[in-house]
């Protein structure tokens, strides 16, 4: 797959104008300091902190001795105000840190650290120094740590990690390169650094590397110079899992160029990375010298575009970009403050720079939801000049909240007559149902009065007043994520945000209107798969760029292996209980069935369970139907499984109503299964997942606000506790109503059909209405409910005033439907994101885009012949029999 042209190339610098008020406030020439963001503060907006570095240079050309050495190294404070372009030269009180050069430093919230150096005294030592810029009296702390700590270092690398802990990792102690890590826990008292042993793939020894923490705790190490001196290209992540155990992973990309002595800074998934040098000091040139490891994408980006090998020289790739002068230096500094990545001064061959650059990150960010540094009373920053490249070539109009207004539709269309026919047949439906409503209302008082909680915590919630909490709540963002559904052209794959008013089908369903328990939570150890099973089912198909499907359909896993694989997870699912407390931020996914290229489409646009990719600060919820009706059930299961294995703490599935040995052997799965292992192997593998389906959890909480489910609430349940009590493993034929409206049920038309109305799916099933929703998030203090098990056009479609969203992640549901699928991304102020892909164009227009696809459609005609897809919601229904297939 080439590159997406929602790949931003790495931005172009500029010169900024900045000022002060007498010289001693301009920080002048210096190069080997620290320029750190701080977050604003109720006083002051935000601020870059300029420390120490060396204002002189001794030797050079001028000189008959070979060589600079670095001089004038200063203990200096210099305050640049974002907002105003001013700098201040500060005077903390306080005892300050020595003069020093080649340090490192770290914001913590309103606070500089800084660590470790080399002066005209030699190292500095390793006591941690602290700048607290809290309120007007700037002062300066030396905070105690208490054992053994990293000892005194310079050219090493220190940043804040998941807003608590500080890492330091690498540099030079005087006699070699270190290769060591350590992390100081701000959050415990008394202080004390920890030496890490990370699992995982390790970097070697260096100095002079750079480092950045993303926002979600993604710790990225990048370059640096080896033992021998020379300069390296690569780029590690160390993350802490949720047990405790840190890991490095390496990154994934081609690095423009090895280099050292440059600066990083990360803004939201992109690390920015400038300048450098390369053995002797030689200044990286050329397009090299600006690069963007974008790592939601996994992907290295230059000025002109997608690197594809190292040391690009940039002949061939782009014009000249003046950019590429500005930033030949080494030794400088990098910070960012919201969407803008600032450079300031450093080192040019022999000269001293005191120079100031700003760039601005793609108009397009890779995370929405990405925090930024901002004022409170502040406006947004703005400059006189205009950046040439935020220029939108396709004709957009930025707007303010950082989405774009297009004219466009985002979802799938149906003309005035099918829409006319879908109101006919809601209103037939609903007058045919009135005739038996009665009975259904008194089966459903008396199902209710027999499953219902009477205990004191739920009259207690039925009391409570709603809205009372003072904790974020729940609300959908104005504006959905869309992947372009062109396959050729220059909008191919192209990221947009769609208004949701722009959607045709999705608010369909809305009429417009004129005491909490704390959740304990488990602790998972990760079963161990023989010989490393899982992990050889992630690397095979978690390829979200470049998976092909099997040209001969044979499966790559034998029964044995499936067997193995089942038993692994089985031993996680039922020590989970069967209503999942999850924490944001939570990506959840709706049906699948089978469709693993749709996974695959939805993993490569917007980000994947690993820690190449976003697992470290993103959890994943998928909600069921993960087989049936599409062409690869078996690789969709089996690599959820495995990701369940390898991650436990931050996969989750939940059951749905095809995870069912009576369903699934009519619906595709075990056709599949016996087709592509063999008689005997592949009835034996679908009988062990039907085991293993038994123990799958039925319902998810985020944050105790958003409940998710498979189906719905039906007519028989009234609280969360009813759900907690089912007890697994558990059958569909247990006899269970819960369970039944629970992977069954599905929401009345639309708002205006309120109460339980009989279900088209077949006899005992209903359909509930807004009413009930209202109801049930009030009595259980929730304010979403999340489910899937319709096919619907935008992929995602709002029910009972938004209280209710249907999610479906399948597109072109059984090769007829044409709808989009869609995922939710539940950020953690509880904000949340539809992010949508449209279906592949078929194989007649586009056959190089999907090659499997006709043999796809072969499938699904073949399998839907005598087991029609399940009626699209929205749209005119034949006639066909309630208890047809068609309905399941």
């Amino acid at each position: 797959m080439g590159s997406k042209p929602w790949l931003y190339p790495a931005p172009s610098y500029r010169s900024l104008e900045t000022y002060w008020d007498t010289e001693e406030d301009a920080p002048g020439p210096r190069c080997a300091h620290t320029l750190t963001a701080v977050a604003a503060s109720k006083s002051h907006g935000p601020r870059l902190i300029l420390f120490g570095g060396a204002t002189a240079i001794e030797g050079g050309a001028s000189s008959s001795a070979p060589g600079i050495r670095l001089a004038g190294v200063t203990n200096s404070v210099h305050s640049y105000d974002v907002l105003t372009r001013k700098w201040t030269r500060m005077r903390p009180a306080g005892e300050p840190p020595s003069p020093r050069a080649a340090h490192a430093a770290a914001a913590v919230g309103t606070m500089v650290v800084f660590q470790g150096g080399i002066g005209p005294a030699g190292h500095s030592t390793d006591d941690l120094y602290v700048l607290d810029l809290t309120n007007d009296k700037f002062k300066w702390h030396r905070v105690v740590v208490q054992g053994q700590g990293p000892g005194p270092r310079y050219g090493h690398v220190i940043d804040l990690v998941a807003q608590r802990y500080l890492v330091t990792v690498s540099g030079n102690d005087g006699k070699r390169v270190l290769s060591d890590a350590w992390a100081l826990d701000t959050a415990q008292k008394p202080y004390v650094w920890q030496r890490l042993n990370p699992e995982g793939d390790r970097p070697s020894a260096r100095m002079y590397a750079t480092a950045s923490a993303r926002s979600d705790g993604m710790f990225l190490l990048c370059g640096g110079r080896d033992t021998s001196g020379a300069p390296l290209a690569d780029a590690y992540g160390l993350l802490m899992h949720r047990n405790g155990q840190w890991e490095w992973t390496l990154a994934p990309g081609v690095s423009p160029s090895p280099r050292y002595q440059h600066a990083a800074v990360f803004v939201n998934a992109r690390l920015h990375v400038t300048g450098g040098a390369l053995r002797g000091g030689r200044a990286i040139e050329g397009e090299a010298a600006i690069a963007v490891l974008d790592t939601a994408a996994g992907v290295w980006l230059d000025r002109g575009g997608l690197v594809t090998s190292s040391s690009r020289t940039g002949k061939g790739h782009t014009e000249y970009d003046s950019s590429w002068e500005l930033m030949r230096r080494c030794r400088h500094a990098a910070a960012s403050v919201g969407g803008r990545i600032y450079i300031c001064g450093g080192l040019k061959g022999d000269i001293l720079l005191d120079d100031f650059l700003v760039a601005e990150n793609s108009p397009f960010q890779p995370d929405i939801n990405s925090p930024i540094i901002t004022s409170e009373r502040a406006s947004p920053i703005t400059s006189t000049k205009m950046n040439q490249s935020n220029i939108n070539p396709y004709g957009t109009t930025p707007t303010l909240d950082g989405g774009l207004d297009i004219s466009s539709s985002g979802g799938m269309s149906m003309d005035k007559n099918s829409l006319e026919k879908l109101r006919e047949a809601s209103a037939a439906e609903a007058e045919a149902a009135s005739a038996v409503w009665q009975a259904v209302q008194a089966a459903s008082a008396a199902s209710a009065e027999e499953t219902s909680v009477s205990d004191d915590n739920s009259q207690a919630a039925e009391t409570t007043s709603d809205g009372s909490d003072t904790e974020a709540d729940v609300r959908l963002h104005p504006r959905a994520v869309v992947v372009a559904k062109e396959a050729v052209g220059n909008l191919a794959g192209m990221v947009r945000q769609l208004s949701l008013d722009q959607f045709e089908n999705e608010s369909r369903r809305m009429i417009p209107l004129n005491n909490d328990l704390s959740y304990p939570t488990k602790k998972f150890t990760r079963q161990k798969s023989p010989q490393g099973l899982h992990k050889k089912i992630i690397s095979t198909l978690l390829r979200p760029r470049n998976w092909k499907a099997p040209a001969n359909r044979r499966f790559f896993l034998d029964s044995y292996e499936v067997g193995e694989l089942c038993y692994a997870a089985e031993q996680i699912f039922m020590h989970e209980p069967t209503v999942l407390q999850l924490k944001a931020p939570v990506k959840v996914f709706g049906d699948l069935h089978g469709q693993f290229g749709d996974l695959m489409r939805l993993f490569d646009e917007y980000g994947f369970p690993s820690t190449a990719g976003d697992i470290t600060y993103i959890d994943y919820l998928f909600l069921g139907d993960y087989v049936d009706r599409g062409q690869h059930s078996l690789e969709t299961i089996t690599l959820l499984l495995a990701l369940k294995i390898e991650y436990p703490e931050n996969v989750h599935l939940i059951r749905g109503n095809h995870e069912a040995a009576d369903i699934n052997a009519l619906f595709g799965f075990r056709l599949e299964c016996i087709e592509r292992m063999g008689e005997n192997d592949g009835i034996w593998a679908w009988t062990r997942f039907n085991q293993l389906f038994n123990y799958l959890p039925l319902s998810a909480l985020i944050e105790k606000k958003i409940i998710c489910m498979h189906g719905g609430i039906g007519r028989s349940i009234h609280s969360v506790e009813q759900i907690e009590k089912l007890e697994r493993p558990i059958t569909m034929d247990a006899g269970s109503i819960i369970l039944m409206d629970l992977l069954w049920s599905d929401p009345t038309e639309n708002d205006s059909v309120e109460g339980l109305r009989p279900n088209a799916r077949g006899p005992g099933l209903v359909t509930f209405g807004p009413d009930r929703v209202t109801d049930f998030c009030k009595k259980n203090k929730l304010q979403l409910i999340v489910r899937a098990h319709e096919c619907v056009m935008d992929g995602f479609e709002r029910f009972a005033q938004g209280q209710l969203i249907t999610l479906f992640s399948a597109t072109n549901y059984c090769g007829t439907a044409n709808n989009a699928g869609a995922i939710l991304v539940v950020g953690r102020g509880l904000v949340v994101v539809p992010k949508l892909i449209h279906p592949l164009p078929p194989p007649l227009q586009s056959p190089e885009t999907s090659p499997e696809r006709i043999q796809e459609d072969t499938w699904m005609q073949e399998l839907n012949i005598q087991r029609p897809p399940t009626p699209t919601r929205g749209r005119p229904q034949p006639d066909l029999d309630r208890s047809s297939l068609a309905y399941i």
